[in-house]
C-alpha cells in the first residue's frame, strides 16, 4: 500500500504511538470536562431522567429502576453501569453531576484509541493520529455535558468498525466472536446497534463484488453468517418459548417499529440527512469518500476492505436513522443518532490524501458538485429552532448566522457558498498541500463548537430556572436530611408549574422517588401512577386502593396537602409538605379540600361543590368576581349546606364582591355546594371556539376559624 509522509510529518514517528494516543485522551478528557461544567442541569427530556435513575438504582441495590419501578434491562446496561460509581461514591447529586461528566469526557475521548487504530488499517501511524484528533473534535463530542448514551455509543460503534474491518481482512473465529461481543456491548448500550448486524452482513457482499470474486468469496465468512444466523435462531425460539414477540428484545425501543412509515417519507428523509452529515462534516470528507467508493476496484486491497466496512455502516446508520426520523412530527433530522460515522468518512478522506488526492475528472466534478449542493437542500427555516440545540448540532453556529441579521430564508444561500468553496479547494489543491483540508475540516469543527456549546448552556440554564429558583439544586434533600421518602405529587396544572419542576427535581434530590400524578401524566411516558381523592377521608389512593404513603410530599401551591408546610420555592410556587409529624394524616397523603367545578382559569360552571376534609368550626370566604363582557346584569350565587340555603350574594358585572358561608363540620367534614344564576357561553355571546358554560371567577376559598 503506497504510504506518503512529508517530513514534518515524519517527526510524530519519533514518538511512540501509544504516547500521542494517551496524551490525546487526557487532553480531550480535560478540554470536554471543562466545557460540561458549564452545563448547570439536565435539559433533554425525559432521557437525561431515564439513564440517572437507572445509574442510581444499579449504585444503591444492584438492579435497574425507574422510580423505584423495577425496569430490568430494557433501556441497556452498560452506560448506566459506567455512571454507577459516581452514585457509589458521592452522596449530593450535584457532586455525583460533575462526576458523570468527567466519566463521560474520558468515556467519549477513548473514542481516539478505536480510531487510531482503524485508521492503521489503510494509513500511515502520523495520519492515523491525525484521524484520532478530528474524531475527538467533533461538535458531537459536547453530548459529554448530557447523560445520553451517545457518551458510551460513540467509541463502541467505531470499536464495532474497526472489528468489522479485522474480520472483512480475516474472518476467523476469534474475530468474528470479537466483532458479535461488541456489536453486543454496543447493543446493550444503545438499542440503534441493531443496525450493525445488516452492516456486519453486507459487508462481504460489498467486498466481494469489489473483488470481483464470484459467490465463492463468500466461503471464508462462513463463521459470521453461521453464528449470526445461530443466534437469530435461539433468540427467536427464546422469544417465543416465553410467548413474546421477537421484537421485545429492543426492549423500551420497540415502539419504533410500529409507527407508520411512508416509502416517499423515507427517501426525502434520507436526503436531508445526507445533506445534515455532509454539512456536519464541512463538505470535503463527504466528497472524498464518493471520489473513493467510486473507484474502489482500483484501490489497494486494504482500503477496499475498509470501503466495504465504511459504505455498509455508514449507509445502514443514515439509512435507519432516516427512516425513523421521517415518521416524527415535527420532522427533524437526527444528527444526533448518526455522527457516530463520522470517523468514517475522515478516515476515507486521509486515505484518500495519502495516496496522492487522486482525481479522476468525471467522479471528482461530480462528488464535489453532490457535497457543494446537498446542504442548500436543507429547509433552514423549519429546521433552525429549539429542537436542533438538542438532535442536529449542524444547524447552530448558522443560527448564530441568522441572528447576526440573515433572514432564514437566506441561509441556504450562505451555506452553498461556502460549501462551493471547499470543494473548490477540495478540486484545485495541490498534492504537496493535502493536509489543507483536514486542516480545514477540524478548524471550521473549532468555530462550531462556541455556538454549540452556548445553546446548551442556554438550555441548561433554561430548565434549571423552569424548574427551580432555590439556589442550591439539591434543596430537598438538605431541607428533609439524610433517608427521606419524598414522594411528588402532579397537578398538571402547567399554566402554574412546569414540568420540568418534577424532573430537575428528582435527578438532583435522591430523597425524591415515586411521582404521582392527579389528572394526567408528565411527558415522557416515565413509570408514574395515577392517584384518586377518597371523597370521605380525603385521601389521595393508589390504583390498588391503598393510601399514598410518604415521609414528605412535594408539589405546586394549587394542591392542598394536608401536612406540615415544611419548606417551598416561593417563586415557582412549589410546597415541600412534611407527613412525619402530622398524627392526623399518619403519613398518608392527604388533601384538605376539593373543588369541583371551577376550571384552572379559575371562571366555574353552573354548580361548585366545595369539600373541606380537615374542617373546624367558623366559616368559609369566597372572593367572587363577574365579567361585563359576559354578563350586562346581576348574577346571584346560592350556598347550601345539607340542600339548605346558608348563604346567598348578588354580583354585579363589574364589581368584585365576597360570600361568607357558615361551616360546621360532621366528622371533621364539611361539604358547601354554589349554584350560579345566570350563566352564559362565551362562543354564543362574543364568538371563538369557547363552548364553556360558565358562571363566574371563584377567585378563592379561605376557611376562617371562630376564636
Amino acid at each position: 500500500m503506497p504510504r506518503r509522509g512529508g517530513a514534518p510529518l515524519a517527526v510524530v514517528r519519533v514518538v511512540p504511538a501509544w504516547v500521542w494516543l494517551a496524551g490525546l485522551v487526557v487532553l480531550s478528557t480535560l478540554f470536554r470536562f471543562a466545557l460540561a461544567r458549564r452545563t448547570v442541569a439536565p435539559w433533554i427530556m425525559v432521557d437525561e431522567i431515564i439513564y440517572s435513575e437507572l445509574a442510581k438504582s444499579f449504585a444503591d441495590t444492584g438492579s435497574f429502576s425507574i422510580r423505584e419501578e423495577p425496569v430490568g434491562l430494557a433501556y441497556g446496561f452498560v452506560y448506566p453501569l459506567l455512571l454507577s460509581p459516581a452514585y457509589a461514591l458521592y452522596e449530593a447529586v450535584p457532586d455525583v453531576y460533575g462526576a458523570i461528566k468527567l466519566i463521560n469526557a474520558l468515556v467519549m475521548s477513548l473514542t481516539a484509541v478505536p480510531a487510531y487504530l482503524l485508521a492503521r488499517r489503510v494509513l500511515s501511524q502520523p495520519l492515523s493520529l491525525l484521524a484520532a484528533v478530528l474524531s475527538v473534535a467533533l461538535p458531537g463530542m459536547l453530548y459529554t455535558a448530557t447523560v445520553m448514551t451517545e457518551n458510551a455509543f460513540y467509541p463502541l460503534f467505531v470499536s464495532a468498525a474497526l472489528a468489522l474491518v479485522l474480520v472483512l481482512e480475516r474472518p476467523t473465529l476469534v474475530r468474528v466472536v470479537g466483532l458479535l461481543a461488541v456489536s453486543g456491548l454496543a447493543f446493550f448500550t444503545r438499542v440503534q446497534a441493531v443496525v450493525l448486524l445488516p452492516a456486519m452482513l453486507t459487508a462481504p457482499l460489498l467486498l466481494v463484488w469489489l473483488d470481483r470474486r464470484g459467490r465463492g468469496g463468500l466461503r471464508p465468512y462462513r463463521w459470521l453468517y453461521g453464528l449470526v444466523a445461530a443466534g437469530a435462531g435461539l433468540l427467536l425460539a427464546f422469544q417465543l418459548a416465553r410467548g413474546r414477540s421477537p421484537g421485545e428484545a429492543l426492549g423500551a425501543y420497540r415502539a419504533a417499529g410500529d409507527l407508520d412509515y411512508d416509502v416517499g417519507d423515507v427517501l426525502g428523509s434520507l436526503v436531508l440527512h445526507l445533506a445534515e452529515l455532509d454539512l456536519a462534516l464541512g463538505v470535503v470528507p463527504f466528497a472524498a469518500l464518493i471520489v473513493l467508493v467510486a473507484t474502489a476496484r482500483r484501490v489497494d486491497e486494504q482500503l477496499r476492505v475498509f470501503l466495504a466496512a465504511a459504505l455498509a455502516l455508514g449507509a445502514w446508520t443514515i439509512l435507519q436513522v432516516a427512516t425513523f426520523a421521517s415518521a416524527l412530527e415535527p420532522f427533524r433530522v437526527e444528527e444526533r443518532n448518526m455522527f457516530y460515522v463520522a470517523p468514517l468518512f475522515l478516515i476515507a478522506l486521509l486515505a484518500w490524501i495519502e495516496r496522492g488526492l487522486p482525481r479522476p475528472r468525471a467522479w471528482t466534478l461530480a462528488a464535489a458538485g453532490v457535497a457543494a449542493a446537498l446542504p442548500a437542500f436543507l429547509p433552514y427555516p423549519s429546521l433552525i429552532g429549539t429542537a436542533a440545540v438538542s438532535d442536529t448540532f449542524a444547524l447552530l453556529p448558522w443560527w448564530t448566522v441568522h441572528l447576526w441579521g440573515v433572514a432564514l430564508h437566506r441561509i441556504w444561500l450562505l451555506v452553498l457558498i461556502a460549501a462551493c468553496a471547499v470543494a473548490a479547494l477540495y478540486i484545485v489543491v495541490p498534492r504537496r498541500f493535502g493536509l489543507v483540508l483536514p486542516a480545514v475540516v477540524l478548524a471550521y469543527f473549532a468555530v462550531s463548537i462556541q455556538p454549540v456549546e452556548s445553546r446548551i448552556r442556554e438550555a441548561s440554564i433554561g430548565a434549571l430556572f423552569q424548574a427551580t429558583t432555590r439556589p442550591q439544586r439539591d434543596w430537598v434533600d438538605r431541607s428533609t436530611g439524610p433517608g427521606a421518602e419524598v414522594a411528588v405529587i402532579w397537578s398538571n396544572r402547567v399554566d402554574v408549574v412546569d414540568r420540568l419542576f418534577v424532573n430537575v427535581t428528582e435527578f438532583f434530590n435522591r430523597s425524591v422517588g415515586r411521582v404521582y400524578h392527579l389528572a394526567g401524566p408528565t411527558p415522557g411516558s416515565l413509570p408514574e401512577t395515577a392517584v384518586t381523592l377518597d371523597r370521605r377521608t380525603g385521601r389521595l389512593l393508589q390504583p390498588s386502593g391503598s393510601s399514598v404513603t410518604a415521609d414528605y410530599v412535594l408539589t405546586d401551591e394549587t394542591v392542598p396537602l394536608g401536612g406540615r408546610l415544611h419548606d417551598r420555592d416561593e417563586r415557582k410556587g412549589v410546597t415541600l409538605h412534611s407527613l412525619r409529624a402530622a398524627a392526623t394524616y399518619g403519613g398518608a397523603v392527604t388533601l384538605r379540600r376539593e373543588v369541583t367545578g371551577v376550571y384552572d382559569d379559575g371562571w366555574s360552571g353552573p354548580e361548585v361543590t366545595y369539600r373541606s376534609f380537615a374542617c373546624v368550626p367558623g366559616r368559609l370566604r369566597i372572593a367572587l368576581e363577574s365579567d361585563p363582557k359576559l354578563f350586562r346584569r346581576p348574577q346571584t350565587v346560592v350556598a347550601r349546606v345539607g340542600g339548605r340555603v346558608v348563604s346567598r350574594r348578588t354580583v354585579h358585572p363589574d364589581r368584585r364582591t365576597s360570600l361568607n358561608v357558615p361551616l360546621v363540620p360532621n366528622d371533621h367534614r364539611c361539604t358547601v355546594r354554589f349554584s350560579v344564576s345566570p350563566t352564559a357561553v362565551p362562543a354564543e355571546i362574543q364568538g371563538g371556539d369557547d363552548t364553556r358554560r360558565l358562571g363566574m371567577h371563584f377567585r378563592d376559598f379561605t376557611e376562617i376559624w371562630a376564636r
